[in-house]
């Protein structure tokens, strides 16, 4: 079984159960997790929600892009209909009526990253590695980082999203993107804890309380000395103009950083940067619904624009790691390009988000 699920004193305990592969997400995993978040936001028997990975490597590494890019290949529908069922599950992660804690102890990417997002409590423990790497591969950050990152602090969310960097446990605390740490030990605790819950007070705050008394001061955050570097290059409205910003870099702390910054940006798809920065920019503004519908109508026209196909034939079929984007310089991607990303061409039919965040 690809999901575990369990109720033990109010509590239901579901896990992504493909720890062979990351605990990456399949259509099958996305939709019975679907089912299984609804059953229990209905159950009055249950008061609190844990999300968790299985195996000690991942608690999920996004989703299970080989099964996309075949699906498109083949001419079938599965693609489209992923996005459309994550994203859902995802809105509805972000409105679930209960507490709902996710522990992301381990690598958590991608899809993952969107699962964690929903969750009002955001776990961290000494294995974290949370990262949004979709330009690496010719896709942006969705699952809602176009809402997400772009609310992060200072301009932690671009550079986040442009680099694909990952970030352990005292980063995710720095940045927002997690709530408590916990030390190895209270991890191994954590389901005791749950376990041993009263239920006297309102579940909320109970759960709450809790899992603050298991929480450690969270590690030193690498990022809290690079944000003052970070924000003035990355706050930049385009991709050229932070390659120029972080080309001018003067000062002898950052020399070597903003090389080799620049240098990882230019090895990223540089449509997919220009699209990327372009949909933080206009997320801020939009509520999260709206941000899901962009994203999948973004997302759609990566697959029709060839660089997802490419990345990840470089970079997970074939191996080279040497993906030929089109266009091959972030120079030559015209604004006319980039507009075309935020265009629905499926004018026939309405959005298959339309209703998103209209109950």
């Amino acid at each position: 079984m690809q999901i575990e699920i369990g109720i033990r004193n109010r509590v239901a305990f579901l896990s992504l159960n493909r720890p062979s592969a990351l605990n990456a997400l399949t259509l099958g995993m996305i939709e019975e997790v679907g089912r299984e978040l609804r059953s229990a936001a209905a159950n009055p028997e249950v008061h609190a929600l844990l999300l968790r990975g299985a195996g000690d490597k991942a608690f999920c590494a996004g989703g299970d892009v080989r099964a996309l890019y075949d699906s498109f290949r083949a001419g079938t529908d599965l693609y489209r209909q992923f996005f459309v069922d994550e994203y859902r599950l995802d809105h509805f992660l972000h409105r679930f009526p209960k507490p709902f804690i996710a522990v992301a102890d381990g690598i958590t990417m991608g899809g993952g990253m969107g699962l964690v997002q929903g969750s009002a409590l955001r776990i961290v423990g000494d294995r974290t590695r949370l990262a949004m790497p979709e330009v690496g591969i010719g896709l942006i950050p969705d699952v809602g980082g176009s809402y997400f990152l772009s609310r992060l602090p200072g301009a932690l969310g671009a550079y986040l999203a442009l680099t694909g960097a990952e970030v352990r446990a005292g980063d995710a605390i720095y940045a927002q993107l997690a709530d408590l740490y916990l030390e190895p030990d209270a991890l191994a605790r954590l389901e005791g804890v749950l376990l041993g819950l009263s239920w006297s007070a309102d579940p909320r705050t109970e759960v709450e309380r809790a899992l603050r008394s298991l929480a450690a001061d969270a590690p030193a955050a690498p990022l809290a000395r690079l944000r003052g570097v970070i924000d003035r290059h990355f706050s930049r409205s385009t991709i050229p103009a932070i390659l120029n910003s972080l080309g001018a870099e003067s000062e002898p702390e950052w020399l070597d950083w903003a090389a080799e910054t620049a240098a990882l940006l230019r090895r990223r798809s540089p449509t997919m940067l220009a699209v990327a920065l372009r949909a933080l920019q206009i997320g801020r503004r939009l509520s999260l619904a709206d941000c899901y519908r962009m994203e999948f109508t973004i997302v759609q026209r990566c697959f029709e624009q060839g660089d997802f196909l490419e990345g990840v034939r470089a970079l997970i079929i074939d191996k080279d790691k040497h993906p030929q984007w089109h266009p091959a310089r972030i120079e030559d991607v015209a604004a006319g390009q980039i507009d075309s990303f935020f265009r629905d061409s499926s004018t026939d039919a309405p959005h298959p988000l339309a209703d998103l965040g209209a109950d």
